[in-house]
């Protein structure tokens, strides 16, 4: 039998699913995206998609995650499994493993680049930028130190000439996470992200007042100044509006920012009780985020980036998921007074909010490998991290211009979350009923959601998934697929690359459906619910405090 997991407050509950949420898709991702959709217009759509989507699949997984605890279950497929009442929902439930796994095999990498920087900025001072030079060098030098450090000139290349900064970095950040997540769920994780999301708070704010206080860091270009920033943040250009482009990434940005549809707050609610609240921690856990994304993340990136380089250039530098934190920021850094000391703590800040990230992508796949292989927790964890540790050593490897990174973000950390929340969200609403699944969310809840949810959980959240993931799907999946089977007719070859990032998902995915079979016929033969057939076993009992 797995061992017996619990959280040890309320509080550690909604920071650590804070934590979950809070990472590099706030400070890296969000002013990124931001930037590349008209920077004001695109806060439109980002907050429509956090009303119409996120906060409402977030409450619906909250509860499904409790729900499912209440019946014995932890993991995203026996949860699915119950809420879809049979397999059909159990194997879509598989996603909420996946997911979180191959995107920990890029991720953990990135969180690495963090605390690498931010040992450059304590003893180096920086990367190499020179004051000398003037900012579209800087730019070209921050770019092209970026890009050796994380070998994307070819593959293997982190490999080949010794030991690389890269691999020490990510050696270091391998044994953090794998330190944490054997302490467990109340010593491990909530402990961590007790101390961890007050610091993270505590640096962007220090980081925060410094970009406030730049006022107008180059005489000679007025334009350039704070008020420029953060009227690029919150004056909407509405013909931006128009683009369906600008739609779809503000969804995906909150899904990938708020963890929704990415397995892990089911997992997180499982361990609740019966009659602890998940609709005010949910919605505790999304303003916490948001505040992180939008109050230090966008302000601080884009109002420096502004003041320093210009709309253009910020445009042009935050198109990428990463290039906004590891190529213009050490730019803004090596213009500002004491920006030794704020590169630091930015890339400090980053590391923080990456590992309390990457904790909670480790906790789902560990949770079911104990409950479907009935593994003890440590064998449990020593098995995930091998199969981490494969994936990150591939990442590591195909390594060229990024391409197996990227891929396994689009396919997995994009296209699957769509897919995961969208069967959530119709299991909630339509197999449960809205009646059932309304009932059990307020079940000890102390505010109630409101009832203009019910008609926007059954009918809006659905409508409006179809469709931006139809609209996403038309836009961008024939030029991916013509990069993966190749298109004579368009004269594209297959990327090797991407083939065998596709064949590493496909092993993975292969795993985990076998793990659910076994873990099904286990789960018949102790006489669980897996189907959603009876009520739980304390329905009728008094909660337990």
């Amino acid at each position: 039998m797995s061992t017996k997991h619990a959280w040890g407050s309320r509080l550690g509950v909604i920071l650590a699913v804070a934590g979950s949420a809070v990472g590099l898709g706030n400070f890296l991702r969000f002013p990124g995206n931001a930037a590349q959709n008209g920077g004001g217009a695109f806060m439109i759509p980002y907050f429509c998609a956090l009303l119409l989507l996120g906060i409402p699949i977030g409450w619906a997984e909250w509860t499904m995650g409790r729900y499912g605890g209440r019946k014995g279950f932890h993991s995203a497929p026996a949860i699915m499994g119950v809420w879809g009442k049979g397999s059909i929902a159990r194997y879509f439930g598989g996603i909420g493993i996946l997911i979180p796994v191959a995107v920990y095999f890029w991720y953990v990498l990135v969180e690495s680049w963090c605390l690498a920087y931010c040992w450059d900025y304590l003893v180096h001072g920086g990367i190499g930028l020179s004051p000398t030079q003037s900012i579209p060098e800087q730019v070209q030098t921050s770019s092209a130190h970026f890009a050796e450090f994380t070998g994307q000139g070819a593959n293997g290349a982190n490999f080949t000439h010794g030991v690389s900064e890269q691999l020490v970095f990510w050696i270091v950040t391998t044994v953090a996470n794998v330190y944490l997540i054997y302490r467990g769920l109340s010593k491990g994780i909530e402990s961590f992200c007790k101390w961890a999301m007050p610091a993270m708070a505590v640096c962007g704010l220090i980081v925060l007042g410094r970009v406030l206080t730049l006022g107008t860091p180059d005489p000679t270009q007025p334009d350039q100044n704070v008020m420029s920033g953060l009227g690029y943040m919150w004056n909407p250009d509405f013909s931006k509006l128009n683009d369906a482009g600008t739609w779809i990434a503000a969804a995906g940005q909150i899904f990938f920012s708020l963890s929704v549809g990415f397995g892990v707050i089911i997992n997180y609610a499982s361990y609740m009780r019966r009659k602890d609240d998940v609709v005010l921690s949910g919605l505790t856990s999304s303003a916490t985020n948001e505040f992180f994304e939008v109050a230090l993340g966008g302000l601080i990136t884009l109002t420096a980036a502004v003041a320093f380089m210009g709309v253009a250039m910020t445009t042009a530098n935050t198109g990428g998921t990463f290039s906004t934190g590891f190529n213009a920021l050490p730019v803004v850094f090596a213009h500002m007074d004491g920006g030794r000391f704020f590169g630091a703590i930015w890339f400090f800040m980053l590391w923080l909010a990456a590992i309390t990230s990457s904790l909670s992508m480790l906790q789902p796949a560990q949770a079911f490998l104990e409950e479907a292989l009935g593994l003890a927790k440590n064998t449990a964890t020593t098995l995930l991290m091998v199969v981490c540790l494969a994936g990150n050593v591939f990442v590591l490897w195909y390594s060229k211009g990024l391409v197996a990174l990227d891929t396994i973000d689009f396919w997995v950390g994009t296209v699957l979350i769509f897919v995961l929340a969208g069967v959530q969200i119709v299991c909630f609403g339509w197999v449960v009923g809205m009646d059932r699944g309304m009932k059990e969310a307020h079940e000890g809840a102390r505010m109630k959601i409101p009832g203009f949810y019910r008609f926007i959980i059954q009918w809006v959240a659905p409508l409006y998934l179809i469709v931006v993931f139809g609209a996403f799907c038309w836009q961008k999946m024939p030029g991916y697929i013509d990069h993966i089977f190749g298109n004579e007719a368009k004269g594209i070859a297959g990327d090797r690359d991407v083939q065998m990032s596709w064949l590493v998902i496909l092993v993975v995915a292969a795993g985990i459906a076998a793990a659910i079979a076994i873990g099904t016929k286990r789960w018949r033969a102790q006489g669980l619910d897996v189907d959603g057939t009876r009520p739980p076993d304390d329905e009728t009992a008094p909660a337990k405090r």
